[in-house]
C-alpha cells in the first residue's frame, strides 16, 4: 500500500486561531469549531468531485483529511480535476491530489491512501465520504457504516446531473437547526379560539418562524394560560402560525409577545440500501417536482447498465439511451408494491444517459460545496442535515431546442456533428456541449469584479471550463484589496506568503498554474465612477459577459448600469454567512439586478465588521478579533518560545511564511523582552497601549 496514513493518537483540542477562522467562528460557533478541529475524515475518490470536497473541508480546519483512490491519473480527469497537470498522468490520484491540498491549511493534517477498502480500513474512521463510487460499492459501504455508526456521505455527478445521499445515524442529534438567533419579542395581534388555534403577528411585521419551531408567550392577556408554555408550531404564511387547539384555554383579550425556543432535534437516518427503496428526497427545484424520482432511478440505472453492456452509455446516442430507459423503466416497477413514480419522463432519462459520461467542473463545485457541508453537519451537529437524498440537475445549460422534450428527435442530430474528435483536457465538457461551444467559451471575454471566496472559485471554474483560453478570449479580473490572514481559510487560490499583496495579482498567477492557456488580465482598481479612465466605453464594449462578485450593493448598481448601457449579460453572486444568493441578467430578456430591492439585512455587512463595525454583532466580532490577537495566538507563541526555543524556531521556519514568521518573532520579542510587566504599574502601562480609542 502506498501510503503515509499514519493513526492521530493526540487527545487535545487543537487551537483555534481567531485571526484565521474569524469569519467561520462568526457563523459556526466556538463549540462547533472544536469539534471541528478534532474532526478525522476520509474521503474515497480524487477525482474533480472528491478534490472539490477535500478542499472545502481542510480550508475549514478540520484536525485531519485522508484522501482515499486506488486509481491513476487519466487524461480525461483533466477536465475537472484543477490540481492534475499531463504530467501526472499515470500517476496515483491520491498521491497527488495529497500534495496540492496540503498547502491549503498547514493546520490540518493531509495524508493519502490507496489500500483497498475493506472493513478494517473502515472501523479506523468516524466519518467517510465516498465519490464516484458504484452502486454495489454504495450498498456495500453505505449499509457498513450504517450498522457500525460510521457517518457516511455519498456524493456523484454524471454530467449535469448530481446526487448526494446522508445517513449519520439512527439517533443523530441536530443542536442548532438553522444557526440563527433565536427570534424574540415578536409581537401578537390575535390568538383564535379554536381547534386549530392560529395566531397572528402584528400587522405587516413578518415572524419569520418555520414549520417544526418552538415559540413560548408571555404577557398574553385572557388566554393567560399560554404563557410560558412551549408550542411547537406550524407556519401557514409568513404573518401566521397554529398552535394546536386553544380551546382549553380562556379567551385571548389583547396584547403579549411570543420567543423562539432553541431545542435539539433527533433525527433518525435509514441505511443507503434502504432509503434506495423507499428514498426521503429533498427536493431543490419546485419548477421540476418530478426530477428527483427521475435521477434516484436514473443514477441507479447506469450502475446496471454498465454490468449489462459492459460500458456506460455512448455520448448521444439515440440506441443506448433507449436501452438506458427500458432498465430505468424496469428499475421503477421492480421489487415495489407500487412505481417510485408515475411522471416517469422519457426525456430526462435519455438526457441522463446521453451526457452521464460529461464531467463539469461547475456542477462538481456545486455538489462538492453541499457534500463537504453536510460533512460539517455530521461533525458539529449544526444545521439540518439533508434528509436523505438530494439531486440536482442543470439540463437548462443545454441548447433550447436539446433539452425542451418537444424538440426530442433532433437533439442528436444537432449535437453528435460537434462531438469531440480529438484530446483535449476539456474532452468531458465536450462531449456534453460539443466542440462548437468550447471555441466559444475559449474566445469569449468575460470581466470578473471582486477575487475574494466567491472571485477565487469564478476564476477556477472559469479555468477549467476554458473561458479566455482560446487565441481571442481573456478574463479581466478586479479587485482593490489586499489579502489577509482572515482570507485564507475560505480563498483558496491564496497562501500565507500573500498576505499584505493584491488579490487579483496573486489570483491571477494561481489561475495560470491551473491553466496555462487562460489569458488572464489583473486590476487593482475599483469599478467606480473615478476609474472610467480605465474601465471606458472600449473595454465595455469588447466583453462578453460580467460577473460580480462583491460585498456592497453600491457596486453592485453601479456595474448593473452599465450593464444595462452596453447591453452585456451580468451574473450577480453574493454570500452573507450560511447563505447565498445568484441571479442571472440577460439584456431583453430578464429584468436588471437594480430593478427590485431586497430588504435590509438588520445584521449588516460582515466585510465592515474588522474596520468599520456599525452593529452589536460587528462590535463582538471585532472583540474576538482582538482578544485572540492580544491574548490567544501571541501568548501561545511565547509560551511555546519559553518551553522549547530551539522546536518553536525549527517549526515556524518549517510552516509559517516569512509574514508569519516576522510576525511570530516579533509577538515573542514583545511579551518577553519589550512589554514584559516586572510589577502591576508594568501591567497598567502595558494595557494602556492597547486602551481602545
Amino acid at each position: 500500500m502506498a501510503t503515509d496514513l499514519e493513526c492521530q493518537t493526540s487527545t487535545t483540542t487543537p487551537e483555534i486561531d481567531g485571526r484565521l477562522y474569524s469569519r467561520q467562528l462568526y457563523v459556526m460557533g466556538k463549540e462547533a469549531m472544536y469539534e471541528l478541529r478534532n474532526a478525522d475524515i476520509l474521503i474515497s475518490g480524487m477525482r474533480g468531485l472528491g478534490v472539490e470536497i477535500a478542499k472545502n473541508l481542510i480550508l475549514c480546519g478540520v484536525k485531519s483529511v485522508i484522501v482515499h483512490d486506488c486509481n491513476n491519473v487519466d487524461y480525461k480527469d483533466l477536465s475537472s480535476q484543477y490540481y492534475f497537470s499531463e504530467s501526472d498522468i499515470g500517476q496515483n490520484r491520491a498521491e497527488v491530489a495529497k500534495e496540492k491540498l496540503s498547502e491549503l491549511n498547514k493546520n490540518v493534517n493531509v495524508t493519502y491512501s490507496s489500500s483497498t477498502i475493506d472493513e478494517d480500513f473502515l472501523q479506523k474512521h468516524k466519518l467517510f465520504v465516498l465519490t464516484d463510487g458504484d452502486i454495489d460499492n454504495q450498498v456495500k459501504i453505505g449499509d457498513y457504516c450504517h450498522e457500525h455508526g460510521i457517518k457516511f456521505v455519498n456524493a456523484n455527478t454524471k454530467g449535469l446531473f448530481g446526487q448526494i445521499f446522508c445517513d449519520f445515524g439512527q439517533n443523530f442529534k441536530v443542536l442548532d437547526t438553522n444557526g440563527e438567533d433565536p427570534i424574540t419579542e415578536e409581537i401578537v395581534d390575535s390568538i383564535s379560539h379554536d381547534e386549530i388555534g392560529v395566531v397572528s403577528i402584528a400587522t405587516y411585521t413578518k415572524h419569520g418562524f418555520e414549520d417544526g419551531s418552538y415559540v413560548t408567550f408571555h404577557d398574553v392577556k385572557g388566554m393567560t394560560e399560554i404563557n410560558d408554555r412551549e408550542f411547537k408550531i406550524t407556519v401557514l404564511d409568513p404573518y401566521t402560525f397554529i398552535i394546536g387547539d386553544t380551546r382549553i384555554f380562556g379567551v385571548y383579550e389583547g396584547g403579549g409577545t411570543v420567543t423562539e425556543v432553541k431545542k435539539t432535534e433527533t433525527v433518525h437516518f435509514k441505511s443507503f440500501s434502504d432509503s434506495l427503496k423507499n428514498p426521503e428526497i429533498l427536493i431543490c427545484d419546485f419548477s421540476k417536482m418530478s426530477m428527483s424520482a427521475n435521477l434516484h432511478l436514473s443514477f441507479q440505472g447506469l450502475s446496471l447498465f454498465q454490468n449489462q453492456y459492459n460500458a456506460l452509455p455512448q455520448p448521444w446516442n439515440d440506441v443506448d439511451a433507449d436501452k438506458f430507459y427500458e432498465i430505468v423503466e424496469k428499475l421503477n416497477r421492480e421489487n415495489r408494491e407500487q412505481v417510485l413514480t408515475d411522471q416517469l419522463n422519457k426525456h430526462w432519462i435519455k438526457l441522463f444517459a446521453k451526457t452521464c459520461t460529461g464531467d463539469l467542473c461547475p456542477i462538481q463545485s456545486v455538489i462538492g460545496g453541499i457534500a463537504a457541508q453536510e460533512a460539517i453537519k455530521a461533525v458539529t451537529g449544526k444545521f439540518m442535515p439533508i434528509r436523505q437524498f438530494l439531486y440536482f440537475d442543470a439540463i437548462e445549460c443545454l441548447p433550447e431546442n436539446v433539452f425542451h422534450s418537444s424538440n426530442e428527435g433532433t437533439s442528436e442530430s444537432n449535437t453528435r456533428s460537434n462531438f469531440p474528435s480529438k484530446q483535449s483536457r476539456y474532452y468531458s465538457q465536450e462531449v456534453v456541449f460539443g466542440e462548437d461551444f468550447q471555441d466559444k467559451l475559449g474566445n469569449a471575454k468575460y470581466f470578473l469584479i471582486g477575487s475574494g471566496a466567491i472571485g477565487c472559485e469564478i476564476l477556477k471554474n472559469f479555468a477549467m471550463m476554458g473561458i479566455g483560453c482560446g487565441r481571442d478570449g481573456t478574463v479581466f479580473v478586479s479587485d482593490m484589496d489586499s489579502i489577509k490572514i482572515s482570507d485564507l481559510h475560505r480563498q483558496f487560490l491564496f497562501r500565507s506568503r500573500d498576505i499584505g499583496k493584491m488579490k487579483s495579482i496573486v489570483a491571477a498567477q494561481s489561475i495560470k498554474v491551473i491553466n496555462p492557456n487562460m489569458h488572464i488580465h489583473a486590476y487593482v482598481d475599483g469599478v467606480l465612477p473615478e476609474t472610467e479612465h480605465i474601465y471606458n466605453d472600449h473595454f465595455f464594449q469588447q466583453l462578453d459577459g460580467l460577473v460580480t462578485a462583491v460585498d456592497n450593493v453600491k457596486t453592485r448598481q453601479y456595474i448593473d448600469r452599465h450593464c444595462v448601457y452596453y447591453r452585456k449579460p451580468l451574473v450577480d453572486s453574493g454570500i452573507f454567512g450560511t447563505k447565498a444568493s445568484a441571479q442571472v441578467v440577460v439584456p431583453f430578456l430578464t429584468e436588471s439586478y437594480s430593478s427590485t430591492n431586497d430588504p435590509s439585512d438588520p445584521k449588516g455587512d460582515l466585510s465592515t465588521v474588522i474596520n468599520f463595525p456599525i452593529s452589536i454583532n460587528h462590535t463582538i466580532q471585532w472583540a474576538l478579533y482582538t482578544f485572540s490577537d492580544l491574548f490567544t495566538i501571541s501568548a501561545q507563541q511565547a509560551e511555546e518560545f519559553v518551553r522549547d526555543p530551539k522546536g518553536f524556531t525549527e517549526r515556524t521556519a518549517k510552516n509559517l511564511s516569512e509574514y508569519g514568521k516576522n510576525e511570530a518573532i516579533e509577538n515573542v520579542k514583545r511579551i518577553l523582552v519589550e512589554h514584559r510587566p516586572r510589577n502591576f504599574t508594568d501591567c497598567i502601562k502595558w494595557a494602556s497601549l492597547y486602551r481602545l480609542p
